[in-house]
């Protein structure tokens, strides 16, 4: 069984509005960020580039991984189930467990894990007043860095647009009531985005606090089968903003899946390094020669297809 699977891969997204700062009058600001790396003529330098969350893909994944936990009939939260955002807490929120002062933080935290797949994949941080002021946090099981833009090869621009009005041009109103022809001016965004995920399969069950499994067997690997097919669908299907009119043109996915069946960490290089796949293939060699035996295991993948072949492969083979 894995207990680590690292992807680092280029996705390429066209016209897509996944993610944006705010609003400034009538005009949305799209987000960016710096970054440091060498740009297209290879010269290092500053850029600033579009960027989408790790937050907002932590936010698809969680949406994926609880359609799959629904379909697969795994434990599940009320607060979850109806996607409020405490998880977990929400159904405790009235302490229907009767717990104590004297009732110990760990065995709070199995009883979270053994009653929610996604609290337990995705983490929580539960601060109910169960019996006394706590604050007991469960790590998330996986990590994403931000999409970010490969400078050079990623835009943004800022298009035009009116609500339309049936029964003619009104006056435009900025109220509350939102009447009348309102014009304003949206960010879609095209380019090449550098992305990194983690996911650390063995920490699935487990009790950070006791570091002792909560699962049996047969528990622990559905849901890191549910876990990994929600992976799948993120990079499938990026739900987020403004997806009823700019859903984001996947065009293609490429890079690299490394697993790890030990403790050795599965290696990730960002596709912001133009070598970063070779990177993490030469990495993992570097690692296999000192361990016997050999724990990383490495999957190229040239298109969004081909990833999606890879990740089904390791997902059979942890059954």
């Amino acid at each position: 069984m894995y207990k680590s699977i690292s992807i680092s891969g280029l996705l390429t997204m066209e016209l897509h509005s996944l993610n944006n700062e705010g609003s400034e009058g009538n005009t949305m600001m799209t987000r960016m960020v710096d970054v440091v790396v060498a740009g297209p003529d290879g010269t290092p330098g500053k850029y600033t580039v579009n960027a989408v969350s790790g937050d907002m893909f932590k936010h698809i994944l969680v949406e994926h991984l609880t359609g799959e936990a629904k379909t697969m009939n795994l434990a599940l939260s009320e607060g979850c189930r109806i996607g409020n955002p405490n998880r977990i807490q929400y159904d405790w929120q009235d302490n229907p467990n009767k717990y104590t002062k004297e009732s110990r933080d760990s065995a709070i935290l199995s009883d979270a894990l053994a009653a929610c797949t996604v609290t337990d994949c995705a983490g929580t941080l539960i601060t109910s007043d169960l019996g006394k002021s706590r604050s007991i946090a469960r790590k998330s099981c996986i990590e994403f860095g931000w999409v970010v833009g490969k400078p050079g090869l990623v835009t943004t621009d800022s298009y035009f647009h009116a609500k339309y009005v049936a029964e003619g041009r009104g006056e435009g109103k900025g109220d509350s009531a939102n009447l009348g022809q309102n014009i304003f001016h949206r960010p879609a965004s095209s380019g090449q985005y550098a992305a990194v995920v983690n996911v650390d399969l063995y920490k699935v069950g487990r009790n950070d606090i006791t570091t002792e499994q909560v699962h049996s067997d047969e528990q622990r690997k559905q849901r890191c089968e549910a876990l990994l097919k929600a992976v799948l669908a993120t990079f499938v299907k990026p739900t987020g903003a403004h997806r009823n009119t700019q859903t984001p043109h996947i065009v293609d996915f490429s890079g690299v899946i490394a697993t790890s069946a030990s403790t050795v960490p599965a290696p990730c290089v960002s596709a912001l390094n133009p070598a970063f796949e070779s990177q993490v293939e030469e990495i993992a060699v570097a690692l296999n020669s000192m361990n016997d035996p050999a724990p990383i295991r490495t999957f190229r993948f040239s298109d969004l297809g081909s990833f999606a072949t890879q990740m089904a492969e390791i997902i059979r083979a942890m059954r």
